[in-house]
């Protein structure tokens, strides 16, 4: 089963220190990311599940994808949280 959202990934999201219109379509996608962290999730069904990339087929690629994203999950969860409250 694939789980993508309907939008493209980048292999690199945005790097800003607002939330982007990125960011807001992809809030279950990075809510998902760190559920699969905190499970310890293998990094080959993450990348398939997520982002539909086969880690077979492009390893450099699924990791370059999901540690980027991973490192934006954060972010929003402990900082870019505040513009959704701010900016309702």
């Amino acid at each position: 089963m694939n789980d993508k959202s309907s939008m493209r990934f980048a292999d690199v999201p945005p790097d800003s220190d607002h939330l982007t219109d990125y960011d807001r379509a992809q809030l279950k996608l990075y809510a998902r990311l760190l559920d699969a962290e905190a499970d310890r999730a293998a990094l080959s069904k993450v990348a398939q599940h997520l982002f539909g990339i086969d880690a077979e087929d492009e390893p450099e690629r699924a990791r370059r994808v999901h540690d980027n994203h991973l490192v934006r999950a954060h972010w929003v969860a402990e900082q870019g949280y505040r513009d959704l409250l701010t900016n309702a």
